[in-house]
């Protein structure tokens, strides 16, 4: 139940950072929830690894969304999303 809980909140958590993070990310919401459940994975194993959170716990649903913001823009980076200037 521990996997399946994390893929569901990690397709929440992809739609919340993307909602947060600025300007437009010109991706699908398939990657959008991809990212969103890797986010969520990363910063669930990392907290917990570092002992900054246990599982339940409502600070694991704020590192899940920093984590997804943080690889949806080093996604939309990577993939050449938008620039500025020129």
């Amino acid at each position: 139940m521990g996997i399946i809980a994390t893929i569901v909140i990690g397709l929440i958590v992809g739609a919340i950072a993307r909602f947060l993070l600025p300007g437009e990310q010109k991706m699908g919401w398939i990657m959008t929830c991809l990212l969103g459940i890797a986010g969520s994975f990363a910063a669930g194993y990392a907290g917990q690894a570092l002992g900054l959170y246990a599982v339940g716990q409502p600070a694991g649903f704020i590192g899940s969304v920093v984590g997804a913001i943080v690889l949806l823009f080093a996604y939309s980076k990577l993939a050449g999303g938008s620039s500025s200037g020129s």
